[in-house]
C-alpha cells in the first residue's frame, strides 16, 4: 500500500514492501518514494523524508538537469539522427530492401505516403533495433573469438537500468540505444558482457580480462555513465 503526501512542496509516497528491512528513498517515475518495511509505522517514513530532504532536493535538481540534456528530434525526413557517435540525415528508401544505415545516411522505408511523427518514430526505432542487433552480434563474435569464448544468443532491448546483461546460459543482451554512442563505447560494452562469459562477477580478474581486450575501458565506462542519459531516440 502507499499514500501520497507533500512536504515543503515536494510530493511523495510512502510505500510498504514486505521484503524491505530498512527505510529508503527512491526517485521513481511516479515521483519520490519513501520505501519502508511492511511492519514499519508510517510516521518513521515521514520522519525519514524530513531528515533527508536536502538529499531529495539535490537529486530532483540533478534529474531536472539530466532531463534538459536529452536531445529532442523532429521525426521527419531531412532531420539528422545519431549513429555510432555521428549524425546522419534521414532519407526515404524506395523499399524495405533499401532500408539501412550506411553511406552517410539513414534510409528508411515506410508504407505511409505522408507518415506523421509518431509513425516515423516507430519505424525509425525498429530500423535501429535491426541495425543494432546485426552490429552487436558481429562485435560479440569478434570479442568472443579473441577470448576463445562462446555465447548462445544475442538480443537487443530498450532497458531502463542496464546497458547489457550476460546470463549464466551464455545469453547476451544489449540496450540497442548504445549504438548512438561513439563506436569505442559500443566496443567497451560488448567487451564487458562477453567477459562475463568467463567471470560472472566484477572481480579483479574480470576487469583484467576486460582491459586485455579494451585497454581504455575506464575512460569509456565513465563516458557511458556520464552521457548514457543523452542516448535517446
Amino acid at each position: 500500500m502507499s499514500a501520497e503526501f507533500v512536504f515543503e512542496n515536494i510530493p511523495y509516497r510512502v510505500v510498504r514492501s514486505p521484503r524491505r528491512r530498512r527505510l529508503g528513498l527512491v526517485l521513481a517515475e511516479s515521483g519520490v518514494e519513501v520505501r519502508i518495511p511492511e511492519r514499519c509505522a508510517a510516521r518513521h517514513g515521514h520522519q525519514f523524508l524530513r531528515e533527508n530532504i536536502h538529499w531529495v532536493r539535490t537529486q530532483l535538481l540533478r534529474a531536472e538537469e539530466r532531463a534538459a540534456q536529452i536531445p529532442q528530434y523532429r521525426y521527419t525526413f531531412g532531420e539528422s539522427f545519431p549513429w555510432l557517435g555521428a549524425r546522419y540525415p534521414l532519407v526515404r528508401a524506395r523499399n524495405s530492401a533499401h532500408s539501412g544505415i550506411a553511406a552517410g545516411a539513414i534510409s528508411l522505408y515506410t508504407r505511409y505516403r505522408e507518415p506523421d511523427e509518431s509513425q516515423l518514430q516507430t519505424a525509425l526505432q525498429r530500423l535501429y533495433q535491426k541495425e543494432a542487433l546485426a552490429l552487436l552480434e558481429e562485435k560479440s563474435h569478434q570479442f568472443a573469438g579473441r577470448l576463445e569464448l562462446a555465447f548462445s544468443s544475442v538480443r537487443v532491448r530498450r532497458t531502463k537500468s542496464k546497458w547489457g546483461h550476460c546470463s549464466v546460459r551464455g545469453e547476451l543482451q544489449y540496450n540497442w540505444l548504445v549504438c548512438l554512442a561513439p563506436e569505442a563505447v559500443v566496443d567497451y560494452l560488448v567487451a564487458h558482457e562477453v567477459c562475463h562469459l568467463r567471470h560472472h562477477n566484477h572481480s579483479p580478474a574480470f576487469w583484467r580480462l576486460v582491459e586485455s581486450v579494451c585497454p581504455r575501458y575506464r575512460e569509456l565506462r565513465r563516458w557511458l555513465r556520464d552521457n548514457g542519459h543523452r542516448l535517446h531516440l
